[in-house]
């Protein structure tokens, strides 16, 4: 690569990492109190907030590259015209196509990049996600007791606890355990912790005492230094893990498991997932061929390129709002699929052939209703006509 290509290679490089990485930055903030609220709510450590915040990133990458790359691509190419130094590469003899190409590397690394990510690194941090939050919502720590709040589980327990110290042992306990035959166990202890014996979730309580009340109003007093409660009821045992197409790998969204009944939705909906992911990296390329249209595929301009900018930015935005359109609808009709390519590749094709068939940047128009004419020929100084 030539010493201007390289220049303009790392002239555009650079902005459009750090548009990509600013959208993404944005993105995360505004997703981040959906987390925010989720970790508060099942009383969580901020630890897990933070890898919510991490998971996510893959996904929203992939939502902004192609954004990025028309918003690095317009912002240098405006630069480099208002600086002129793109009228002095077609002025040494570039021509368009080694003008654009270092732009069409940066495109293609990016292209690449966030095909990779949708092949392989999102579905891992969607898979992640989504076990940390089956997680959250399985606590029972977490879910049961609020440090001094009585607490109510939906089926009747509950539990108070004066605080919750580090390890999760929980202090001046009290516990309300209604029956079904109408009567009910109160323990007050003095620490209790919630574990796992046998793989299944009970509340150890030490040093305290058992009330229980009959049916009949009878009263049964009990003094214990250790107590197991059997929190197996208590678990919300139906909430099981379940992933969504997103969360899917290509093979599993293509050729799913036999022995897995699914309806035809929702293997419509996977079909529809797996195309997306193949087709949405080619509106890289796309936005940024129209970005170099909107600057350099027309004459040179003083005034600025406001107007085609304005132009290229209203194009993408109506290309990719298509696309997701399309991608709903293959969610109902799986031969619409062809579109999610078709979209992005026809209007890449379109600005392509504009820019490569477009006068060059500086070029005059011709006069004289395309007729060539004769130079008059030289005469000597003083000569007289």
């Amino acid at each position: 690569m030539p010493f201007i290509q390289k220049y303009l290679f790392r002239q555009l490089l650079g902005p459009t990492i750090a548009a990509a990485a600013a959208l993404c930055g944005v993105t995360v903030l505004a997703g981040s109190l959906k987390f925010l609220n989720i970790v508060v709510s099942e009383r969580q450590s901020a630890l897990m907030f933070i890898q919510l915040v991490i998971y996510s990133i893959p996904n929203l990458f992939s939502f902004v590259a192609p954004i990025s790359s028309l918003v690095a691509t317009l912002f240098v190419l405006n630069k480099l015209h208002t600086e002129q130094e793109i009228v002095v590469c077609f002025a040494s003899g570039m021509s368009r196509w080694q003008v654009t190409s270092p732009i069409m590397r940066v495109a293609a690394f990016f292209m690449l990049a966030m095909l990779a990510v949708n092949l392989w690194l999102a579905p891992i941090c969607n898979r992640a996600a989504q076990e940390e939050l089956y997680r959250a919502r399985n606590d029972l720590a977490g879910t049961l007791v609020r440090e001094g709040e009585f607490t109510d589980s939906a089926k009747g327990l509950t539990v108070y606890a004066q605080q919750v110290a580090a390890g999760g042992q929980l202090k001046n306990l009290f516990v309300y355990q209604p029956q079904t035959d109408g009567a009910s166990y109160t323990f007050d202890s003095r620490t209790g912790v919630i574990t796992h014996r046998n793989g299944l979730p009970v509340l150890v309580m030490r040093d305290g005492s058992r009330e229980a009340f009959s049916n009949n109003g009878a009263l049964d007093y009990l003094k214990f230094d250790e107590y197991t409660l059997d929190l197996t009821p208590y678990t919300n045992t139906a909430d099981a893990l379940t992933y969504k197409p997103s969360d899917l790998y290509m093979h599993e969204l293509f050729y799913p498991d036999p022995a897995v009944d699914l309806k035809k939705s929702l293997r419509r909906k996977m079909l529809a997932e797996a195309h997306a992911r193949l087709s949405s990296p080619l509106y890289v390329p796309t936005f940024v061929m129209f970005a170099i249209l909107a600057v350099i595929g027309g004459a040179f301009s003083r005034m600025g390129y406001g107007r085609q900018i304005a132009l290229a930015a209203g194009a993408a935005l109506g290309v990719r709002l298509a696309g997701a359109l399309i991608q709903a609808a293959c969610e109902n009709s799986p031969w619409l699929n062809i579109l999610q390519y078709l979209i992005p590749l026809v209007p890449g094709w379109w600005a392509a052939r504009r820019l490569f068939r477009g006068p060059l940047v500086g070029a005059k128009p011709s006069s004289g209703g395309g007729r060539r004419r004769t130079p008059e020929p030289l005469q000597p100084l003083g000569a007289r006509t």
